[in-house]
């Protein structure tokens, strides 16, 4: 439902044929201007998908982006896997609030209690509350999502499901595990039978060998002290955790098409019903509100972020894997989406400057809210106001330390670790300044992003219990 205190606009009265010249002309400026090696575009508008292309796919050989050219989309690949989820409670095959068990006798977590209540609401949600940032490698074979949920016996449970928001990338494979078992295939068989094939999408690839046919794009990451872009070490991540984003790519129109599924209320192009309209609108309600770090959305549903916009409600997600990254945001009343995919550089300052100058083509209302900002970049707190903040916050991948100098000055700095930490130069600290009571946010930010990091419960001592970074970090002992 669009906000109620603003009048959702129509769309503008803009072509599909001038969009198509505006991206062709201005996309080529963007990756130049935010040092993106190359980049897809597409708009959906009138029930048409423009795109365009510009740069180059790979450092190393040069070959250059076109429009049918396949980039991985990352984390979007959650709401492909909430809509096969949704899919089974059409047919029903599935209760979303039954515990997941009814189907997963097996499942197992560090929880016992917890394990026992988790529901495909909660995973779909994020909601389940045991540690998420697990990328376990358990093979190339098709019973590598099956060995994954296995590894999960002895995850910690950080909160009780239900009530709580925090990005569990496990959870999402365990739900790609429901569709294998209700389903009796791989996962990514039933992405080409139940999406794939019944959306007409012929530039869509599960995986590295079906990418491999096609155009694709290779990711770069900064490496050296100058950050210069090479190609990462890297194309795809671990399969087994395919369900949560690892492997899935396409091109920007292909994406589209599944966007444009969902603006039309679960039809595809042809006709075809590939979703119940009930579901489709069951995956945009609120679920859980998010704690905001000015990069999320307000709230989440099944599947897709939420945000409330001057246009109408907007439901987005992205998707990060080694060196791309992939942006979908879509306004359903207006029947409009924009996409972007790019394979390095700095891709939220492009992503934001796209994203601001198509929907003001396309709705003539500013629907981003603007980015927050530090009152004081240059604010020193005293030991009393610091002290609910400091200490380590951990989590299987990641240590993110926050500290006060002699000054007064806070710093928070951020410790890959495991395989992570050799993908990636180490960060130096950032200095952060007071957002409010439960948060920081970058005195500098970059590419004019400036994170908010918020702070959830206390402990006896009136210290910080949880860090939020999308994730929700417990203080260390």
């Amino acid at each position: 439902m669009a906000n109620p205190t603003v009048p959702a606009p129509s769309a503008a009265a803009v072509t599909a044929s001038e969009l198509r010249a505006w991206l062709a002309s201005a996309l080529p400026r963007l990756i130049d201007a935010h040092g993106v090696p190359g980049a897809v575009a597409g708009v959906l508008v009138g029930g048409e998908i423009v795109d365009a292309a510009a740069g180059i796919l790979h450092q190393g050989t040069g070959v250059p982006a076109d429009t049918d050219s396949l980039f991985q989309i990352g984390s979007i690949t959650k709401v492909w896997t909430a809509t096969l989820v949704m899919q089974l409670v059409d047919e029903g095959l599935l209760d979303l609030d039954a515990p997941i068990r009814a189907a997963l006798p097996e499942f197992a977590i560090g929880d016992e209690e917890a394990a026992a209540t988790i529901t495909a609401r909660h995973l779909l949600s994020h909601q389940a509350g045991f540690e998420g940032d697990l990328f376990t490698d358990t093979g190339r074979g098709d019973d590598c999502v099956e060995k994954y949920v296995a590894s999960l016996a002895d995850t910690p449970q950080l909160f009780t499901p239900g009530t709580r928001f925090s990005y569990n990338n496990a959870g999402y494979v365990v739900l790609g595990r429901l569709v294998e078992v209700l389903r009796g295939k791989s996962y990514e068989q039933a992405l080409v039978d139940h999406l794939i094939q019944p959306l007409g999408l012929t530039h869509a690839a599960p995986g590295p060998y079906e990418a491999i046919m096609h155009r694709v794009a290779q990711g770069h990451i900064a490496a050296g002290e100058d950050g210069a872009l090479v190609p990462a070490p890297i194309w795809a991540m671990v399969r087994s955790n395919g369900p949560a984003g690892s492997t899935l790519s396409m091109r920007v129109a292909d994406l589209l098409a599944f966007a444009k599924m969902h603006v039309d209320g679960g039809v595809a192009a042809d006709g075809t019903r590939v979703l119940a309209a009930e579901s489709v609108a069951a995956m945009r309600q609120r679920q859980v509100d998010v704690p905001f770090m000015g990069l999320l959305g307000e709230a989440w549903g099944l599947g897709w972020e939420l945000d409330e916009t001057p246009a109408g409600l907007m439901v987005s997600h992205d998707g990060s894997t080694i060196g791309q990254n992939a942006f979908l945001r879509v306004i359903p009343e207006l029947g409009i989406a924009v996409a972007l995919l790019t394979n390095g550089g700095d891709v939220y300052a492009i992503s934001r400057a796209l994203f601001e100058a198509a929907f003001d083509k396309l709705t003539g209302t500013r629907v981003l809210a603007d980015p927050p900002l530090p009152a004081d970049p240059a604010a020193f707190v005293d030991e009393a106001t610091a002290a609910p903040f400091l200490g380590t916050y951990s989590a299987s991948v990641m240590d993110v330390v926050v500290s006060r100098d002699d000054a007064g000055a806070l710093w928070i700095e951020t410790k890959l670790k495991g395989d992570f930490a050799a993908l990636a130069p180490a960060e130096p600290p950032e200095r952060v300044v007071p957002y409010s009571e439960r948060g920081l946010i970058q005195a500098e930010g970059k590419g004019g992003v400036h994170v908010v990091y918020a702070f959830v419960d206390s402990d006896a001592d009136g210290r910080h219990a949880f860090l939020f970074t999308s994730r929700a970090l417990p203080r260390s002992a």
